[in-house]
């Protein structure tokens, strides 16, 4: 009897023990598991066009409500108005001027010894994650799980044509990418057919409803979140939408809610769209490259004929509007699927864009990047970012910020170890704005392309011209001239004041802001570029 009691108390202690490491190991393992990140992303949308911005027609309620839960930057803007530059600057934290990337094809060395966002989060024990448009190359696009692109991209997961084409639907999205390129992806039966193209590259989609590129990026994010619902190593994901950058061909049901009437219905406008303040400032006011494109040099777009009959434009503006209510309503599902998970009060969740659209602003369409880097359509982009807990629901700052800035905000707010890095930082941390309402102090940021430099002060904006560049030297601008932008007087950017001598102490000091930018971040991969292309029949 003695030998049993001695052995059930044994055992007694034995379980007790065993149950208080097991406690001990969760809290652990609880301790240990960081918060998710989740990054959702869309291509080429216009900071105003929704709703919580109080735009007279735009439909984004899902953006709306983030828009409650966030903090919402109103002074967010990218580092270039182009697609993989400004990516790049997102996912590395450096400026174009440094990694050389300052147009949608070049490399350098820079960028390849690069160390991206994903590689830091899979440094920190993350899953991670992205679908959709990407962008991205070198060492900016490393670090990657699980990645899915729109197109085929060697040592992808899987891609959006290739899921298309097996649901039936090739011939459909052809037809749809058409409108921009006038011909259908490489390797389709389409890709040697020249299709008619609408003018403004405007047309209804022929997908179904669940087929589109959006759809697609929207329908594996939220396969992800059901599978890290079990697993005990938190995500980073980036869901990065194609929309509402061109093609503009959105489904029915979406355009339907912007009441265009059908294309070529003749000049009655039924439809109820607001067209923009600035639709019909004069051609000469704008930079020399817009002034082509509306003039018809571009044989997409075809702005001259689309001026001789003002529906095009409203049919145009809805197509915009409604891509951008299609995305909204993935981003809801996405956060639906959050919810349903009980991960969103782990998550935190950023929306962003890479940069803007004109969206009918100044008479022009797309972002007409080979010949300007300075308006607010294209360099103010949507910013909000909401921490479980520790952001203020609804607050929105003026807070001058950039894309740069994102990548340290998530190292300091999460506490993240970072590898060895060649190139530092070059933003700054949001995390003591964001949590501790610090302010930032910053005067001026700037955004950077081969044509413009726009640097961005606090009721001021200066866009310096620069060129040639060795890619296109015969894109020589300066002859214009440099612009200035009142933002309390000219908030619509109309009105070029390089020549008044009112804001001539502004400008000097804008100027100056900018010497002070060239100094301290260096144009280490811009020089590698410029010499590789002098040299390169040496």
């Amino acid at each position: 009897m003695k030998n049993f009691k001695k052995i059930a108390l044994i055992f007694s202690l034995t379980v007790l023990i065993a149950g208080c490491k097991t406690k001990k190991e969760i809290a652990t393992n609880t301790i240990k598991k960081k918060p998710n990140v989740l990054l959702l992303f869309s291509d080429q949308h216009h900071k105003k066009t929704m709703g919580y911005e109080n735009h007279p027609d735009v439909i984004t309620p899902n953006l709306d409500k983030l828009s409650k839960e966030s903090v919402v930057f109103d002074r967010a803007y990218c580092t270039t108005g182009i697609c993989a530059p400004s990516r790049t600057s997102l996912m590395t934290g450096l400026y174009p001027r440094t990694t050389g990337v300052l147009n949608n094809t070049t490399g350098t060395s820079v960028v390849n010894e690069s160390v991206s966002m994903a590689t830091i989060f899979q440094y920190n024990n993350y899953n991670t994650y992205t679908f959709g448009k990407r962008h991205l190359s070198g060492g900016a696009d490393k670090g990657w799980g699980v990645k899915m692109e729109i197109h085929h991209e060697e040592g992808d997961n899987g891609n959006y044509i290739s899921w298309v084409t097996e649901q039936g639907y090739g011939s459909e999205f052809s037809y749809d990418w058409a409108a921009e390129f006038g011909k259908g992806p490489k390797g389709s039966k389409e890709a040697n057919m020249q299709i008619p193209i609408a003018d403004l590259g405007t047309r209804l989609s022929k997908l179904p409803d669940g087929y589109t590129m959006e759809a697609y990026t929207a329908m594996q994010t939220i396969d992800m979140i059901k599978k890290q619902k079990s697993s005990d190593k938190p995500f980073f994901c980036w869901a990065s939408f194609y929309r509402p950058h061109q093609p503009y061909t959105p489904l029915k049901k979406y355009m339907d809610k912007y009441n265009v009437v059908e294309w070529g219905k003749g000049t009655k406008f039924k439809s109820g769209i607001k067209m923009p303040e600035s639709f019909y400032q004069p051609t000469k006011d704008l930079p020399p490259f817009l002034q082509m494109q509306r003039n018809g040099g571009n044989k997409v777009w075809n702005m001259n004929k689309a001026f001789e009959n003002e529906q095009l434009w409203r049919n145009y503006i809805g197509a915009y509007y409604a891509l951008i209510t299609e995305i909204d309503h993935y981003v809801g599902e996405i956060l639906k699927a959050l919810d349903d998970a009980n991960m969103k009060e782990d998550t935190i969740i950023i929306y962003a864009s890479d940069h803007g659209d004109f969206a009918g602003n100044h008479g022009m369409v797309e972002k007409a990047a080979d010949g300007q880097n300075v308006y607010e359509d294209i360099l103010n982009i949507p910013l909000m970012i909401r921490i479980p807990g520790k952001t203020t629901n609804g607050k929105h700052t003026a807070e001058l910020v950039t894309l740069v800035d994102i990548l340290p905000t998530l190292i300091a707010v999460l506490d993240l170890k970072t590898p060895k890095m060649k190139y530092g930082l070059q933003g700054l941390s949001l995390a003591d704005l964001l949590i501790k309402n610090k302010p930032l102090n910053r005067d001026y940021v700037v955004s950077e392309s081969w044509f413009q430099a726009a640097i961005i002060g606090k009721d001021a904006k200066l866009g310096i011209m620069l060129g040639p560049n060795p890619i296109n030297p015969k894109a020589d601008y300066r002859k214009f001239g440099d612009m200035y932008f009142d933002r309390n007087s000219d908030p619509l950017e109309i009105h070029n004041g390089i020549e008044n001598n009112k804001y001539k102490n502004t400008i000097k000091q804008l100027r100056n802001y900018y010497s002070k930018f060239e100094k301290t971040v260096p144009d280490t991969g811009k020089q590698e570029l410029i010499y590789k292309i002098v040299h390169k029949n040496d």
